[in-house]
């Protein structure tokens, strides 16, 4: 049975947590020292990593803070990051499950606020305030995206042919139906940025400036990663399949043998941050 989406408003990524991982491309290699070295990070203070899923950007960063707190609505994106910390031996990160605008202000102060694939789902009008408030004085407040994700470079640099994302998309319109299946807000980084950023200097940030990350190298990926990246997504999780997921998934698998017959795929992303700041006292 396919799971209601009046259900799954509340839970968007319900089922996805398994996969977000392995399915999701990794930010560049470089992201800690870019950010250590625009934001003067030493080991000292906290940071929030708010939709924090599995963890990815809080452990990533982790080795640059004394404390680390990681936000999400998702019980099992909090349970898959805790496992990760313990298994990466990561002591001093701890997970609260809270919607972002409903942060309690107890929480506070953080040296740095980072959202990564995350800050399209919130209410920025309620947001920016209570983020603003749990911010020490010259904190910052970081959005990490990427450029290029599904969309490599046909310079000659991949190894092997990208992802056949539209005849993905294609299947998945067969089983789950057109656009409207996408939940939350699902807005283009451009778009978002200009309607945020008033916001934030309304409230008092200072800003942005951007960081690049270093990296930006093709990505190998196996039928099994691509997959795992449409699974770990909220418009094409698990569950929302029903009792056709293993119908869908012989068909995507179909596809990507056609597109590829060594099951091998390449992409090629790039991270930026945009930071904004609160001014110092």
């Amino acid at each position: 049975m396919v799971t209601p989406m009046s259900e799954w408003s509340e839970r968007p990524f319900r089922g996805a947590a398994p996969f977000y991982v392995q399915g999701r491309h990794p930010y560049a290699p470089g992201l800690a020292d870019a950010l250590a070295g625009a934001l003067g990070l030493d080991g000292r203070g906290r940071l929030l990593d708010v939709g924090c899923g599995p963890g990815v950007v809080a452990l990533r960063l982790a080795h640059l803070f004394e404390e680390v707190v990681g936000v999400d609505i998702d019980p099992d994106m909090l349970a898959e990051a805790a496992r990760r910390a313990k298994e990466q031996g990561i002591t001093q990160a701890r997970w609260v499950r809270s919607r972002a605008e409903e942060l309690s202000m107890g929480l506070g102060p953080f040296r740095v606020a980072t959202f990564g694939r995350s800050f399209h789902w919130m209410d920025h009008e309620r947001l920016v305030p209570v983020v603003f408030g749990v911010l020490e004085p010259g904190g910052a407040f970081v959005v990490l995206f990427e450029t290029g994700e599904g969309s490599p470079e046909t310079d000659g640099r991949l190894p092997h042919p990208p992802p056949p994302r539209a005849a993905i998309e294609d299947v998945l319109e067969r089983y789950l139906g057109g656009p409207e299946r996408h939940a939350g807000h699902r807005q283009r980084i451009a778009g978002m940025l200009r309607d945020v950023s008033p916001i934030l200097a309304r409230v008092g940030f200072v800003g942005p400036t951007q960081v690049r990350a270093e990296g930006g190298e093709p990505l190998v990926r196996t039928a099994d990663d691509v997959i795992a990246f449409y699974y770990s997504r909220s418009s094409s999780a698990p569950p929302l399949f029903g009792a056709r997921l293993a119908s869908f998934e012989a068909e995507v698998r179909r596809v990507l043998a056609e597109a590829s017959p060594s099951e091998l795929f390449s992409e090629l992303t790039r991270t930026h941050a945009l930071v904004w700041r609160k001014p110092p006292p």
